[in-house]
This record gives C-alpha cells, structure tokens and sequence, in this order.
C-alpha cells in the first residue's frame, strides 16, 4: 500500500476513480448515472489547476483510492474521498485521510474541515471513527424543477423534506 501525489500526467489514471465517485454520490440522491470519464479528467485537472492537494492510494501500482483536499488559508477540507467498494475497510481511505491530517497539522490546525452528504453512511462512520463528530454546516435550498423529496430530516426544531 502507498500514497501518491497526483500530478497532470496522472489525471488519465485516476479518471474513472472520479467518475466512479460522481455515480456514488448521484446514487446518494436518487439518480443512477453512468460513470463519465471526460467529466471526471476534466474535473481532476481543475482541481490540480486550482492548486489543490490530491494524493492517491495504490497497491501494486493499481489506483484504489484518492483524496482531493482544498486549503483554504491554514484550514484543509476534504472535498472528495473515495475507495473503489470492493477496497473498503482495508487501510486505504485511513491512509489518504491521514494525508489530510497531515496537511493540517502543518498549517497548526488539529482539525480536517469535510462536507458529506448526510446519506453517506460509509464516510459518516468513518469519520466517527477518526474522531470526528461536530456537525455545524447545513444546505437549505428550493427543490429543484421536478425534485419530490421522499423522506425528511430533523435539523434541531425544524424538519426539512430530504
């Protein structure tokens, strides 16, 4: 197991990661789609324009994993994590975490910021389990045209439709 930091010449390879994490995060909201490669090179390539930090895990020279962290003056916040399904609970996603951390720990920060969709129970768990339990952020908005949200959340005193 290793860590690599991606680089242009890498956005090839770790495409279908990317696409791969944009159909999980579809299915999160009830939409099936189909991973999409030119999108997520593209995708890739701004976030590594933009100077954000994206490292890899890989075994064997397989890509199986891969953080994308963005600075923003000393706070690190993860913007995409994800491990290829069949490579989950083996030590990668700890391993490009632990990257983030790092990262932050440099700056003189003792926390990594992560925005996840409240469905993700795999990446909630996880984060629980690196210690990780104050929720302090929500998003509020209209349903989109067409958008009938089937189930609610409770948010303090307030249900929201969901």
């Amino acid at each position: 197991m290793e860590l690599i930091e991606i680089r242009t010449q890498d956005a090839e390879r770790l495409a279908p990661l990317v696409a791969a994490f944009r159909v999980q995060l579809n299915a999160y909201r009830g939409i099936l789609s189909q991973p999409n490669m030119e999108s997520a090179r593209e995708e890739l390539l701004d976030f590594l324009a933009a100077g954000y930090p994206v490292y890899a895990a890989a075994d064997d020279g397989a890509l199986l994993g891969y953080i994308v962290c963005r600075i923003d003056d000393n706070c690190v916040w993860v913007e995409q994590l994800f491990v290829r399904e069949e490579q989950r609970r083996k030590g990668f996603a700890s391993l490009l975490f632990g990257k983030a951390e790092e990262l932050a720990t440099a700056r003189g920060e003792d926390t990594v910021y992560n925005f996840v969709h409240p469905n993700n129970d795999g990446v909630i768990g996880f984060l629980r389990s690196k210690g990780y339990t104050v929720l302090n952020l929500i998003e509020v908005r209209k349903p989109y045209k067409g958008e009938k949200p089937d189930t609610t959340i409770q948010v303090g005193n307030e249900t929201f439709d969901y």
